[in-house]
């Protein structure tokens, strides 16, 4: 008779690139912009398998230790991944991977981890983005010093743009961008009061100009091919706005599915030529953050 195996899971969104990302208050900041996709991570009794991404391995060690329980206690757990992320574009997969592992090695343990602790164990690996938290928050994914969460965003839809080109934010960084982020520093601020306003308000209209003024500031620091397109794109469409991934690839035109045409809009980007840069549409959905 075969004995049944423990096991855990959790699962954590991509983000959709960031709402805003840059200057502000003081620091660089971010907040991000969670939708419907997932990496969802198992922990189970087992050796640790070859195949397993070596900073999930790492947040697993990282959780056993917090909690106190000997390291020779992840020796004999092993991590299974299923996400439905691409991985280098600026939508936060390895956010997701390591996130959603550290809560699933927690239920595992019988254990819980508040949002701020998770982030903390987060950044201690990596830059990590604010899909860890439930409501959109202004995060400091460096440091995880600043977070200061808003009221719950305004849904949306939004179709998402893949590019080719993968970018490792670890690349990104190696350039020196600090006096670059400080020359946009109002308009990030400005930004940063227009999200909260929408969320104030419900407004996706707020939410789409916040998202495109941080946009605009990121063509500086890492530009989007064909950017002037996607702008004519959002004012010929009325759209809500476009939003960036401000350290990948990928972009975002926010909308909604039942007031604007995304046929139509599907079509002016081949007219455009837009998909030749992005060759990928996906059609997705804002969701709250947080690991389920």
């Amino acid at each position: 008779m075969s004995v049944a195996q423990k096991m855990a899971e959790a699962r954590c969104p991509a983000s959709c690139g960031e709402f805003i990302q840059g200057w502000i208050s003081g620091s660089e900041k971010l907040v991000s912009c969670p939708i419907d996709w997932f990496s969802t991570v198992e922990v189970r009794d087992g050796a640790k398998k070859p195949t397993e991404r070596p900073r999930m391995r790492q947040m697993l060690e990282q959780v056993v230790a917090y909690f106190g329980y000997p390291a020779a206690l992840s020796e004999s757990l092993s991590t299974a991944l299923e996400s439905t992320i691409p991985v280098g574009k600026g939508l936060a997969s390895s956010t997701a991977d390591i996130a959603a592992t550290a809560v699933a090695t927690a239920r595992y343990l019988g254990e819980t981890l508040s949002e701020s602790t998770l982030a903390a164990l987060c950044v201690n690996i990596e830059p990590t983005d604010s899909t860890i938290f439930v409501l959109p928050t202004l995060f400091s994914h460096l440091n995880a010093q600043t977070q200061f969460s808003c009221q719950a965003a305004p849904a949306m839809d939004i179709l998402l743009l893949e590019s080719d080109t993968t970018i490792l934010t670890e690349d990104y960084r190696r350039h020196q961008r600090e006096s670059a982020l400080i020359s946009h520093a109002a308009v990030l601020d400005d930004a940063w009061l227009r999200l909260q306003q929408s969320c104030r308000m419900q407004d996706p209209r707020l939410l789409g100009e916040a998202a495109t003024q941080s946009a605009i500031a990121s063509q500086a620091l890492l530009p989007k091919p064909m950017f002037s397109q996607l702008l004519a794109l959002v004012e010929e469409f009325d759209l809500f706005g476009v939003n960036v991934a401000h350290s990948g690839s990928a972009v975002g035109l926010m909308l909604d599915t039942s007031k604007h045409d995304v046929g139509k809009l599907l079509w002016q980007i081949n007219q455009f030529a837009i998909d030749v840069p992005y060759p990928q549409q996906h059609l997705v959905k804002t969701i709250e953050g947080g690991v389920r």
